[in-house]
């Protein structure tokens, strides 16, 4: 039987739920893409089911930030998703802030491990800092899913650098975070 895989690539195309910017660049529109090229190699490998929670770069979810992270939870419990993986970039106001990081509802357990593996396979793949894991409670997605759920911060889209990889390839940190996968099935 397929794993099923929910990829979640956050941020809504326009108001509401948009996400960050920085260097001329959408965190929407590089979530997209990532959660696209990570779908494409996750139905390739033949042991995995895909959804994605923006099929189209125009697909709008709720009409309102709570609306929309509700309708991308609800979309994944109710499908059965076994793994819940959510496309983020981060921001800061330190340009230098630099890396990928992996947000857990807990530092124990499925998600946690599943988001090791995650972190070492984008450090391994696109050259940047493994921030590490760290736990996030309080954000809806790693809260209300019924299955492991990581947040993939991949890199700061405020940093120059990140920025330009993430816009440049976006196959890497695609590869990176479908090899953690791998690696956290036993299967790389």
């Amino acid at each position: 039987m397929a794993i099923k895989i929910y990829i979640d690539q956050g941020h809504n195309p326009m108001s509401p739920n948009t996400g960050a910017e920085g260097n001329g660049l959408r965190e929407q529109d590089i979530t997209y893409t990532v959660g696209k090229e990570l779908a494409a190699l996750l139905r390739a490998n033949g042991n995995f089911e895909v959804r994605l929670s923006r099929p189209t770069p125009e697909t709008q979810l709720g009409n309102s930030n709570a609306s929309s992270l509700v309708q991308r939870v609800t979309d994944a419990n109710s499908w059965g998703a076994n793994y819940f993986i959510s496309i983020h970039t981060n921001a800061s106001e330190l340009i230098g802030a630099s890396g990928s990081e992996q947000l857990v509802y807990r530092t124990e357990g499925v998600a946690y491990r599943l988001a090791q593996a995650i972190g070492e396979q984008l450090a391994l793949t696109t050259g940047l800092r493994n921030r590490g894991v760290v736990a996030r409670p309080g954000l809806y997605v790693l809260r209300r899913t019924a299955m492991p759920a990581v947040l993939s911060e991949i890199g700061f889209i405020t940093n120059p650098g990140d920025a330009a990889l993430m816009e440049n390839r976006p196959d890497l940190f695609a590869l990176g975070i479908y090899r953690g996968i791998l690696q956290y099935l036993d299967l790389l």
